[in-house]
């Protein structure tokens, strides 16, 4: 049993991903607040009311800690850098990762990246990792610098990371739109695809220190190239947009 910590836990993603790995791992759960959480679900966690910009609070937060997923920060498209960027997608995850290179037990970090990274190719491209980095917005651009963040502490610093350019997530069933248009329906991500992405993450045997993978469910057209991540990671996504929109049997 793996002790992970989780920042952004209150997210709609880190919400299912705590439902999802509470029953076979030690969890750490990191938010400025818990308020509005159901108590449910953290039940049988560890719970930390910190504030992450702050260096002070990565004062021994990872203290016996094997994994760290992170989810904190901004995830608006339109966000401003100073209003909310800087602080949320700069200066947070470097402390994450500086921490994380003073740890004595850390295994991995496992980090949101975003489809947005690479979103300012034309919408007939299917974008590759390896293809150079192309945002559309800044928040897209700081994507790209946590991207480049992990690098530097995994090849510099000893940090092992994989980064997830996440699709267009969807936590349950109800939040799947049959009449998206295509572009949509091409970056669907399903919550159970994206749980068992995080299971490759945790179990995976990197070549390399610092990976990035695509991260979207098996659509019969995909906006992203997941073969990599087949490979790498063993990814083997189940749900198709197109089918559950009834466009293709």
């Amino acid at each position: 049993m793996s002790k992970i910590l989780i920042t952004g836990a209150t997210g709609n993603i880190g919400e299912n991903l705590v439902k999802h790995l509470k029953p076979n791992h030690d969890l750490i759960l990191v938010n400025r607040t818990f308020d509005d959480s159901d108590p449910s679900l953290l039940e049988g966690t560890d719970v930390r009311e910190l504030d992450l910009v702050e260096q002070d609070s990565w004062e021994g937060l990872l203290d016996g800690v094997d994994y760290i997923i992170q989810l904190a920060g901004q995830a608006d498209a339109t966000a401003g850098f100073y209003e909310s960027l800087l602080d949320l997608n700069y200066k947070l995850p470097y402390n994450l990762f500086e921490a994380a290179s003073k740890s004595d037990t850390l295994k991995r970090v496992i980090y949101a990246s975003s489809i947005h990274a690479s979103d300012g190719y034309p919408k007939n491209v299917q974008v590759k990792v390896s293809d150079v980095p192309r945002p559309a917005d800044l928040y897209g651009v700081s994507k790209v610098y946590a991207e480049a963040l992990a690098s530097y502490f995994a090849f510099e610093k000893g940090v092992e990371s994989i980064g997830l350019r996440i699709g267009d997530y969807k936590g349950d069933d109800s939040e799947f739109d049959p009449d998206t248009d295509w572009n949509g329906l091409a970056m669907y991500l399903s919550n159970d695809d994206m749980c068992h992405l995080i299971d490759c993450c945790l179990n995976a045997e990197l070549k390399e220190p610092a990976l990035v993978v695509n991260g979207i469910s098996n659509n019969s057209f995909p906006r992203l190239d997941i073969d990599q991540a087949r490979v790498a990671i063993g990814y083997q996504p189940k749900d198709d947009a197109f089918k559950k929109a009834g466009l293709i049997k």
